[in-house]
This record gives C-alpha cells, sequence and structure tokens, in this order.
C-alpha cells in the first residue's frame, strides 16, 4: 500500500488562527505525514489561541508573524535556516481586508484599505518565496489559499475578489520564475468553510446554503478536505503540478446556469 509520505520534510504554516482554520487542518495532515513544522501566530492576543495545537503537531518553532510590522517575517526565516537549515514546504494562508472595504463596494473602496488588503493578502506570498527560494535549494511546494471570488463575481466578498485574483496571477508568476529551481507554487480554492476569516463576510450563511444548492456533489466541504488538498501539493504526488489553482469546492466552481 502506498502512502504519502513526508517524513524529514520541513515545512511552515502560516495563517492558524484556532482549531477551525483551514491552515491548521492542513498542518495536521503534514504532521502526521511525519512533516516538522513551524508555526507562527499573528499577535499576542491570537497566541493563546494556536499556542496549544502547536503541542499537538509537536512543533520546534512556534514564532510571531504579523507581516505587516517589519522584520517580523524575516525573522521567520531566519530562525528556520538557524534551526533546520532548509525548507521544503510552506503554506500561507492569511488574509485581511479593513471591515468597511470587506462590508462596502468595491467602488467605493479607500486607496489605503485596498494597499493594506493587498499588501497582506498577496504581497505577502511573494516576500515569502523570496524569502524560501535560497532555503529550497533541493526544490520545494509553495501553497496559498484563495477562493472563487478570485474568478467570479461573489456577493459581499467586494475588495477580496480582486486581490485574491492578484494572488491567483501571483502563483503562475511565482511558477514560472521558481520552476527552474524545482519550486513548485500552486493555490488551494477553498470552498464554503465555516471559519473564523469567513465569519468576517456579510450573508455567510446564505453563502453556504448557496453552495449546498448549487454544487454538483450538494454539500459544502470540511476543513480535512482543504487539508488533504494541501498535504497533496506539499508531496511528491504533485511533482509535476505547478501554477495551478485547484478547487476543493464540491464542485460548485464549474456550474453556470443550470436550472434544476
Amino acid at each position: 500500500m502506498e502512502l504519502i509520505d513526508l517524513n524529514g520534510r520541513k515545512g511552515l504554516v502560516v495563517g492558524i488562527a484556532n482549531e477551525h482554520s483551514l491552515a491548521w487542518a492542513a498542518a495536521q495532515h503534514f504532521r502526521n505525514a511525519g512533516a516538522d513544522l513551524a508555526i507562527t501566530y499573528l499577535s499576542e492576543k491570537a497566541k493563546p489561541f494556536v499556542e496549544p495545537l502547536t503541542q499537538e503537531v509537536e512543533s520546534p518553532l512556534f514564532l510571531p508573524c504579523n507581516v505587516s510590522v517589519p522584520g517580523q517575517l524575516e525573522a521567520v526565516f531566519s530562525a528556520i535556516e538557524k534551526e533546520w537549515g532548509r525548507l521544503d514546504f510552506i503554506l500561507h494562508a492569511i488574509a485581511w481586508a479593513r471591515k468597511e472595504d470587506l462590508h462596502g463596494r468595491l467602488t467605493d473602496c479607500s486607496e489605503e484599505g485596498f494597499s493594506e488588503s493587498m499588501l497582506i493578502s498577496c504581497h505577502s506570498f511573494i516576500r515569502m518565496a523570496k524569502l524560501a527560494e535560497p532555503l529550497m535549494n533541493n526544490g520545494g511546494s509553495l501553497m496559498t489559499l484563495s477562493y472563487y471570488g478570485a474568478e467570479k463575481v461573489v456577493d459581499h466578498y467586494n475588495v477580496m475578489g480582486p486581490v485574491k485574483a492578484a494572488l491567483e496571477a501571483s502563483v503562475r508568476y511565482l511558477a514560472h520564475e521558481l520552476g527552474r529551481k524545482n519550486i513548485r507554487v500552486n493555490a488551494i480554492s477553498a470552498g464554503a468553510v465555516a471559519t473564523r476569516a469567513a465569519s468576517g463576510i456579510e450573508h455567510f450563511d446564505e453563502l453556504l446554503n448557496e453552495t449546498v444548492r448549487k454544487a454538483p456533489l450538494r454539500r459544502t466541504v470540511e476543513a480535512c478536505e482543504v487539508g488533504r488538498a494541501a498535504l497533496i501539493l506539499a508531496s511528491d504526488y504533485t511533482s509535476a503540478i505547478t501554477g495551478e489553482t485547484l478547487y476543493v469546492d464540491a464542485g460548485f466552481h464549474i456550474e453556470g446556469m443550470v436550472f434544476h
């Protein structure tokens, strides 16, 4: 029987907020497959919710990482280099928007709010790719989380739509540039899952109901299903896949004007 084996692999997971986070579901799968993990937390306020989880996966590195704070992201990679000397995969699972920009029209989005959303949600992934590159001498896998709102208009997603579209475009360009070093870059477009991040979207319950009504599988997805997709992308099973957006959404994204 062939199983995914990440024994000896070193990974970084950024974006765990609590036990409901998609990044946490992925971290559990990484660890169960044998990987050693570095895990970050956003702030001192968030730390108590994340620290017990790091103990579950026996993480040797638990580090603060607010990408808006100068030097914090660089410090994470410095610690990884000192501890391991290399890195095999990254899961980037951070996104942010001002409440008024997320709930308001894109037309009314402020310049400052748009810039902040882009820097935190998209450019941080580019920064991680740059910092990871010298640590991935034997190749590696860079992953980020996206959503269907990057491709089509989703009510109440607003500013995050163009931000996630930029993130998915960045995946393709990074894949092109880093491929010669055998570094793969992919996005996972996760379907609607009840997480802390999703709770900021207005009328999220309606979105869940619409997913059940429209998706071919007639259901939402579970966090563990998104986690398994990340596990596969971190492994050698996807060694020839790069520059892709993998949909884990019960098929929701394929449907158009279907009248039944």
